[in-house]
């Protein structure tokens, strides 16, 4: 068996002392990962698709590629080229720049959708509340297009800065987040009527931010979730499935398990009750000044 690449070094600023990379991170590759590793920047490069300069082509980034393909470098750089191409087309760079969700807090009272602190290994928190789903409500107030963009613009700031924060506030890299879907009293006409953004986020969430999934808890899953679960499984990979706990309303102990109390909303079995709702406040590493600091080096790149 091969062992560890000594070339594959640890991220910078990392503080914890017990933390100990996952396999196919910084710091824990094989000799063979390291080579996939560094043919796949070659290649990229040859080919125009690399700029080193670019912090959305670090090492850590590629590696999500490479992990999500089983370091199969054809199918690795098809999934990256096919991720910046996307980018392109949908003006990935003029959202980050333009877009503004000024519906936010009407979006929320139809469909809850918001991030909210962190697990107890760092991870930052992702709620949405789909039981709580208003499909009339939401689209006098908003629409698809409005919805996917705002997912994208969610989806950069993760990536940008809520992963660098919980990554400087635990002391290691933090390259995936914890997820809970809110199944309570979900209506299963409701769903196929949303089914269509429902995928098209899944799509978007594979297929151009891999790998940033690492835990995913379905709770209050009624009887009927089967049924829908069956149709969202065919869009899911075998790797994405396998994260995905399935819980009805006893639920409470094993989200405790991941989050601590202080963490986790009042509404689902924690302590936390910010003022003007959880779901707006926005709570987290990403907005303390202190774990901000300019002066803190990321912890995601080498």
């Amino acid at each position: 068996m091969a062992t560890a690449a000594s070339a594959s070094a640890l991220p910078a600023g990392i503080t914890d002392p017990n933390y100990q990379p996952p396999p196919g991170r910084l710091g824990n590759l094989t000799i063979p990962q390291q080579h996939a590793l560094e043919k796949f920047k070659k290649e990229l490069k040859d080919e125009g698709h690399y700029d080193e300069s670019n912090p959305r082509h670090d090492d850590a980034t590629l590696l999500r590629f490479l992990r999500a393909r089983k370091f199969d470098l054809v199918k690795s750089k098809e999934m990256f080229i096919a991720a910046e191409q996307w980018r392109k087309k949908f003006g990935v760079d003029d959202i980050v720049k333009n877009f503004s969700f000024e519906e936010v807090a009407e979006v929320d009272k139809y469909y809850p959708q918001y991030y909210h602190k962190n697990d107890k290994d760092g991870r930052p928190i992702y709620i949405e509340r789909l039981g709580q789903l208003d499909l009339k409500a939401l689209y006098a107030v908003t629409t698809q297009e409005r919805q996917v963009k705002r997912l994208v613009f969610e989806y950069e700031k993760f990536i940008t800065e809520r992963l660098p924060a919980c990554s400087r506030a635990a002391g290691h890299p933090v390259e995936t987040s914890c997820t809970i879907l809110d199944l309570h009293n979900v209506s299963l006409s409701n769903f196929y009527r949303v089914k269509d953004y429902v995928m098209e986020a899944s799509n978007i969430g594979q297929n151009y931010y891999p790998e940033t999934m690492g835990k995913f808890y379905v709770i209050n899953a009624p009887w009927a979730f089967s049924a829908v679960f069956s149709i969202i499984k065919p869009w899911l990979d075998e790797v994405t499935v396998k994260k995905i706990d399935i819980i009805g309303s006893g639920y409470k102990d094993k989200l405790l398990a991941q989050i601590g109390a202080e963490n986790l909303p009042k509404e689902f079995g924690g302590q936390c009750s910010c003022p003007g709702g959880c779901s707006l406040s926005d709570a987290g590493p990403w907005n303390n000044a202190a774990v901000e600091s300019k002066e803190a080096g990321s912890v995601l790149s080498g």
